[in-house]
Order: structure tokens, then C-alpha cells, then sequence
């Protein structure tokens, strides 16, 4: 057996993945969590959310070699936990 060449399919796994998270976090329009994006922030510089269009678990279809994966969004429903804008000050 090769460790080797099964260490260098498991990078390739997670560069992949690496791809597949920089996709989710440049389709949504907004900061959340880790996706911090400099054109969807409060003048103050906190997090700017849209729950309106992005309060959804993304899942992601592999579409073919060379093709753009498939979003299916999975709506998230709160009934005890409300959302709330997040101050990291």
C-alpha cells in the first residue's frame, strides 16, 4: 500500500471541500459566523445578516466534473432560540 498516494488523495478531499465552503460563503449575500464579507457590514463594521433570504442549511450536489455544484437549501425553523444581530464589540 502507498501512504503516500493515500495521503495525497485525502488533500485532495479537502481542497475539494476548501472549494466547495469558498462557493457557499461568495453566493451569500451577507456576514455570518465565519463569512465575514467587507460589503455586508453596519457602519459600525459588525456583521450585516440577512435571516430574510439566507436562514437556510446549505446543501450542495455535486453536478458533474467541470460543472457548478447545486445549491438545495434546507430551511431552518427557530421556535425557542430567536436570531438576533451578533456584536463581536
Amino acid at each position: 500500500m502507498n501512504q503516500a498516494l493515500e495521503h495525497a488523495g485525502r488533500v485532495a478531499d479537502f481542497l475539494e471541500f476548501a472549494e466547495l465552503m469558498c462557493h457557499d460563503a461568495l453566493q451569500r449575500e451577507e456576514s455570518c459566523g465565519c463569512h465575514f464579507r467587507e460589503e455586508y457590514q453596519t457602519p459600525e463594521g459588525e456583521a450585516q445578516r440577512d435571516d430574510a433570504r439566507f436562514s437556510y442549511v446549505a446543501a450542495w450536489e455535486y453536478a458533474g466534473a467541470g460543472r457548478a455544484p447545486v445549491l438545495h437549501p434546507e430551511p431552518l425553523a427557530f421556535e425557542t432560540v430567536h436570531l438576533v444581530q451578533r456584536s463581536y464589540k
